[in-house]
């Protein structure tokens, strides 16, 4: 969402006027760019979760702000993240840390810009006596042994997420993901990203499966942050029928948005109004005057469009939102994937080939099984693996066709290498941490915070 005083006030006039706003996201193929963000666990050498204050993630941003001239977010005096330049540090309910990258032009960028924030994050952490482990869901504490941070945003959807799903809390505070966010040209392009990105989330979900325990001991899911979304509020979450409706483009996605996703709140001279579950379309026309919300703008709109959780997010781009966080080399590969079939004209439509053999619908029917099987999942004659070996293989040539090298002379079709040892018939994240925990942790799953440690 818009950092505290960066919104846009310019009063809403129109519904044409929000599809523009989402419009001038376009830009030529020459100018698209990757932006990878990702979310990670702290934790304490008791294996606790960090508080806010004191010694914990308070102190951690001031000193990652000190060490590398990243300027404070502040929300109700408190810091709640940070920024430099085009990229930010933010804090997800429960203080997983998030860096949200800098739009980046190839994924040898990408892994640079990875590796760097997780150094100057092990340098600031370790004399604080935090370490950090991206993992797809906590796999040791309980829901209530999980802190929440002073971000008001977060105090209302704490009070609303009860009412409209089961797993909310959960979503909030014990959940971590990895996404990467990626261009369009125009409207259709967007929407053909769009529709190829939305059906293969599910698969997505499946390879990048890394969360497998729940408060101690296998959870019977492979990712159980898949299985939080299946139950968290239907109103904005999953793969929704709009998004494949004929005639489905930037006007029709705003229409649903301001009346089929009910609001949190706005931000207003430092504080935020509680609209939980009220309609956008009665802010903008006027009839939620007795809240003390004043005139919609621009900026509410904005916000508004972060509080939508579909598996692929439009904004002024498209955000892939269906894989856990995970090792580094999986969290590249997780934007390999996706560059490499959207990026490249010939990839892409390759891409949408594969998916038109089928109805959108039997896409959406893999949410809830890939969380249990991943890519075992049963899928036409074999399994959801043999899916996946086709449009890893599609991403591979997409990334070639690229030709964007590094200092070694490698294209970025490297970073495809974890996924292609999964579909190759290797162990997913949450496989390999299932076969530790019966072998060698003897059953002890605080060993995966060492493990998994950045």
């Amino acid at each position: 969402m818009s950092n505290p005083g960066d919104a846009d006030a310019t009063p809403i006039t129109s519904l044409r006027e929000l599809a523009d706003f989402l419009a001038q996201g376009c830009r030529p193929p020459s100018g698209f760019t990757i932006g990878t963000e990702h979310e990670k666990f702290g934790f304490r050498p008791d294996f606790s979760a960090p508080p806010y204050e004191p010694q914990g993630i308070r102190a951690l941003l001031e000193g990652m702000a000190a060490a590398d001239d990243w300027e404070p977010i502040v929300d109700a005096g408190h810091p709640i993240g940070l920024k430099q330049g085009s990229s930010s540090v933010s804090l997800e309910p429960a203080g997983q840390l998030e860096l949200s990258g800098a739009p980046l032009a190839t994924l040898h960028e990408t892994h640079a810009e990875i590796e760097a924030h997780n150094a100057l994050v092990r340098r600031v952490a370790g004399p604080l006596g935090l370490g950090f482990a991206p993992l797809g869901f906590h796999p040791t504490l309980t829901r209530a042994q999980m802190p929440w941070m002073p971000k008001g945003r977060y105090a209302i959807m704490r009070r609303y997420m009860p009412q409209v799903g089961g797993l909310g809390l959960d979503m909030m505070t014990r959940t971590c993901t990895v996404q990467v966010n990626l261009d369009f040209a125009s409207e259709a392009d967007m929407v053909r990203k769009l529709r190829v990105s939305l059906a293969l989330q599910p698969l997505a979900t499946a390879l990048f499966a890394n969360s497998p325990f729940t408060e101690g001991r296998p959870n019977g899911f492979l990712s159980y942050r898949g299985q939080i979304w299946t139950d968290t509020d239907p109103h904005r979450t999953g793969i929704q029928p709009v998004f494949f409706e004929d005639g489905f483009g930037f006007e029709r996605y705003v229409e649903w948005v301001v009346d089929s996703v009910p609001m949190y709140f706005v931000h207003r001279d430092g504080r935020y109004i509680d609209l939980a579950g009220r309609s956008f379309r009665d802010f903008m026309e006027g009839r939620l005057a007795d809240t003390g919300a004043g005139p919609a703008t621009i900026g509410d709109f904005a916000d508004h469009l972060t509080t939508v959780f579909t598996d692929v997010r439009l904004k002024r781009f498209l955000e892939m939102r269906g894989a856990d966080a995970g090792s580094v080399g999986m969290m590249v590969a997780q934007s390999a994937l996706w560059v490499g079939l959207l990026y490249d004209d010939a990839a892409l439509a390759a891409a949408e080939a594969l998916v038109h053999q089928h109805h959108w619908t039997e896409f959406a029917a893999l949410r809830p099984l890939v969380v249990k099987s991943a890519l075992q999942t049963p899928w036409q004659r074999g399994t959801l693996r043999d899916l996946a070996r086709e449009v890893v293989a599609i991403a591979r040539d997409g990334l070639r066709a690229r030709a964007r090298y590094d200092a070694a002379g490698q294209d970025e079709s490297v970073y495809l290498q974890p996924l292609e040892a999964i579909v190759s018939g290797g162990p997913t994240q949450a496989e390999a941490w299932l076969d530790r925990f019966h072998g060698a942790w003897q059953g002890d799953v605080t060993r995966i915070f060492q493990e998994a440690a950045i």
